[in-house]
Parts: structure tokens; sequence; C-alpha cells
């Protein structure tokens, strides 16, 4: 079989260049805007859709030409060169910001760049706004509005969805049950979990409970799907760049993240009405038991972040980024070289009590299995080993007793 082979989507808003039987670059037109994404199809998924395109007969794709491919591609970059560091994307305030397009980009210069900033960020506040990271806004669109019908629905129609027995693993967690580690009070919030989908016989997945469909919506699991994988690809290129920040081979990661322990959750943060609990908020302070999470178009402000000189910052105006912070996974591994930074959602103005505020963060967790004992690299005279040694499954097992998901 020859490579490269070249097709299009059938509504001519993706061209490919396949240039193997697992690798292929894309040029995705989201609207007017483009982005670029070089694929390693490690995941069956992945694998699956280099195949269909080499059928050249499916439904999705249809032949195309070289000449094709490279007039979008030059599009493509001329669009992506035009808007940095132009007003048409937002400005976070608060956390750094980075373009994931340099890293993905075959320039050395912008490449090194990005892993400097990104572990920069990361050494220091912890927290980072990417901008050019993959997921379109369109699937964001369709993804809030899913879980707004959902959670728009009945409490005893939701109900039908939360699970005894599993921790929250999946499915629907009622309003008020989790808590921040240390606090009584509840969260003020709703969530629903999706989890890993392994395809691949990969035996971990007898160790995942199912996921769940909402009878009520049928495109709910095919969009969270969707989601799930397309925020766990993107989380897979952040931890590249951070491996080679490490300077760990650039692939370290992959392994232990393959079918993963990773969760997409969806949060409804209800209007605040009547008495409250005291010192209950909408997300208590708290950091993340992770490798990385990465979040998405929140609806409203809230999000704090507290820094070196123990202030709260508000984190603002993110539009057209997420923001991808350290979670406490990552700091053990290295040590405390990478920053799990405390952060909460505050409760709204008085003026703003009544509304609703939506948000979608991706937890991205290993494999149960993947130690995480300090770093051999990062641990040295002036940073003694600071953790005991510990594997990812055994460590988010003792963190989910401390927030009361688990007894």
């Amino acid at each position: 079989m020859e490579f490269p082979q070249y097709r299009v989507r059938f509504d001519n808003k993706a061209f490919y260049k396949i240039t193997s039987l697992t690798t292929f670059e894309e040029v995705l037109l989201v609207g007017k805007r483009f982005n670029i994404h070089l694929v390693h199809a490690e995941k069956y998924f992945e694998q699956m859709q280099v195949h269909e395109m080499i059928k050249g007969n499916s439904e999705m794709y249809k032949m195309s030409t070289e000449k094709e491919f490279e007039k979008q591609f030059k599009a493509a970059k001329e669009y992506i060169k035009s808007n940095k560091n132009t007003n048409n994307m937002s400005t976070p305030k608060g956390i750094p910001s980075v373009d994931l397009s340099d890293f993905l980009s075959d320039d050395k210069t912008l490449q090194q760049n990005f892993i400097n900033a990104l572990g920069s960020a990361y050494e220091g506040i912890g927290f980072v706004a990417v901008r050019n990271h993959g997921i379109s806004q369109n699937l964001i669109d369709k993804l809030y509005q899913e879980m707004k019908d959902f959670f728009g629905l009945d409490e005893a129609t939701k109900k039908k969805y939360h699970i005894e027995g599993i921790g929250g693993q999946r499915g629907y967690t009622p309003f008020g049950q989790e808590h921040a580690k240390g606090k009584s009070a509840g969260d003020l919030k709703e969530f629903w979990h999706f989890g890993q989908f392994v395809e691949d016989g990969d035996p971990i997945g007898r160790n995942y409970p199912e996921n769940v469909n909402v009878d009520e919506q049928p495109n709910f699991l095919k969009i969270g799907k969707e989601a799930y994988q397309t925020f766990e690809n993107t989380g897979r290129h952040l931890l590249r760049a951070i491996a080679l920040h490490l300077g760990l081979e650039e692939t370290y990661f992959n392994p232990f993240i393959h079918n993963g322990n990773s969760i997409l959750r969806p949060i409804h943060y209800p209007p605040i009405v009547g008495e409250i609990e005291e010192g209950a908020v909408r997300a208590g302070e708290h950091e993340d038991i992770n490798l990385i999470t990465l979040l998405v178009g929140a609806s409203a402000d809230g999000l704090q972040v507290l820094n070196k000189q123990n202030e709260w910052v508000s984190v603002t105006e993110i539009q057209d980024h997420i923001v991808v912070n350290v979670g406490d996974m990552l700091q053990r591994l290295t040590n405390n070289k990478l920053k799990s930074t405390t952060h909460r959602v505050i409760n709204p103005s008085s003026e703003n009590l009544g509304t609703s505020r939506y948000s979608v963060p991706f937890f991205l967790h290993p494999r149960s299995d993947m130690p995480l004992n300090c770093l051999p690299s990062c641990i040295d005279a002036d940073h003694p080993k600071a953790y005991e040694d510990i594997t990812a499954g055994e460590y988010l097992t003792e963190r989910l007793r401390e927030i009361g998901l688990i007894k």
C-alpha cells in the first residue's frame, strides 16, 4: 500500500493526508476557524478511522488529492498565523496563556517555546490557559446543550441515573453529595460522569463500570463519547510537552493513559435560593486528584486560583481557551516540581444568585497500576523525596474517601 493518501470528509470540512496505517494529518474547518492536528492512531477508534478513510468507499470519506489538501493546509496555517497575538481571541486574566498549535507545528523553535512556557507555568502557579486546543466550538455547544437539557429534567428522572455503590464513577451525582477535602458542607452542585470507552479488547475494560445513556436524550451518550475522546487526545498532546519539559521520553505517559481511568464531568451549579448550609460554596477550595485537568467553557465567572502570595486570583476572560491545571498525581510524581494549586468556585454576587453556572472539566487519570513513585530526576539534596511509593489506583481510592464519594 502506497502513502501518502488523501481523503476529505463528506461535508468538505475536514481534509486528511494519510501517511501510514497509524498516522495522518488533519485540517479541520470549524465555522470560519481552522485547526491542524497530527494524529498518531494509538486508540482503537483512531485506527478504525484510518481504516475507513483508506477503504475509499465509506459514507464518511471521499477521495481527494494532494493539491486540495495542500490548499487547505496552507489556508489553515495562514489563519493560525494571522490570529496569533490579535484581538480575535480573549486574553485570559489571572493565569499564563499558551498556544497548542505551536507545539503541534513543525517549527522546532515554536515547539520549544511552548514546552518552556508550559513548564514555567506549571512550576509556578500550576494553571495555564490553552488556545487552539483542538476541541471545536461546535462540539462544546452540543455538549452544553445536552447537559443543560439533562440538568433541567425533574429530580425523580435525574435520580434514575444515580447508581449506588460505585463511588459516582458513572452517571448522575445529586446536588450537595460531594464536598471538598476536610470540609463537611456539601458543594452546591450536581454533576454527571462519563468514563473510559475501551474499544480495543483491553482486559482493563472489565474494571470499569459501563457508561450510562439517558433514555430521554438519544444523543446524550454519543456526544459525551465524542467529547471524552477529543479531550483525551488534547490531554495526550499536553502530556507529551510535559514529559519533554521533565527530560523524559516524549511518549512517557502514553502507555499509562491508554485506556486510563479518566472522567469527563459536566457540572451544574444551580441558582442559589433560600437558606444554604454555613460554609457551603459552589466548589470548596481543593486540589484535583488526577494528572492534569482540562476545563472548557465555564458559562460564568467564579473560578479562583490561590497564588504563591496566598492570594485568591480570579480567572476570567477565557473565551476561546481551555484551562489546564496540574493535579496531585502529577505533583506527587514530580516530587513537587510541578504544582497542584488550590482552587475553588465562589458563589456569585448577590445580583447573580438566581443564575445557573455550567462547566465541563476532564480529569485525565492514568491506569490504576501506574506507579506514582517520585521520578529520580526530580529528587536531589535540595529536594529530598517527599512521598511514599503508591500506585494511581491506591491513591485515587484514598482521595475519593476523603471527599465523600466512597465510604
